[in-house]
């Protein structure tokens, strides 16, 4: 999908945007059905792929967190194995509003770096991205915590020195 998009934004970078919301939209239309599946009987089929010590440590991460589970790996290029991701969110009984969601989320952010990217050094660098890309998505995606979680202290914080001075 990465090279399409790529081909697609090269051909005409002033349709960056569609390309990279429909690419999302199709992304997560394709992994409802899969969703489907794995709400229907996917627990069998993750505890084959997966072993049991695996298969905790993603049950426990979709307990504390679903949405972020899903979102980060949906963000990640192959050979991430994505679709054990979304037969855990099945498989554990996420929300599938906040199923679609963090899919969509994961991969709008994937194409549109995808897509500025292309944009900015032409399509032979979606090939070349290939190798590196989970290192960019990896940096992008701390980064993004460090600011959220710099944010929720700032909040807590404030929250704790408006108590303070009642």
């Amino acid at each position: 999908m990465d090279l399409i998009v790529a081909g697609y934004v090269y051909k005409n970078p002033k349709m960056f945007w569609l390309y990279t919301i429909l690419a999302s939209a199709g992304s997560a239309a394709g992994s409802s059905i899969l969703y489907v599946v794995g709400y229907l009987g996917g627990e069998k089929l993750l505890r084959k792929r997966m072993s049991p010590e695996r298969f905790e440590k993603i049950h426990r991460s979709f307990d504390r967190h679903e949405f972020w589970a899903l979102m980060f790996p949906a963000m990640l290029p192959p050979p991430t194995p994505f679709k054990l991701f979304v037969l855990a969110a099945a498989v554990f009984e996420m929300n599938f509003v906040h199923f679609v969601l963090a899919i969509f989320s994961g991969r709008f952010l994937r194409f549109l770096l995808l897509s500025l990217l292309t944009i900015k050094f032409g399509p032979e660098f979606a090939r070349v991205l290939g190798q590196h890309f989970v290192w960019v998505v990896m940096g992008i995606a701390v980064a993004a915590a460090i600011g959220w979680f710099i944010w929720w202290h700032r909040k807590r914080r404030a929250a704790a020195a408006g108590l303070a001075g009642r």
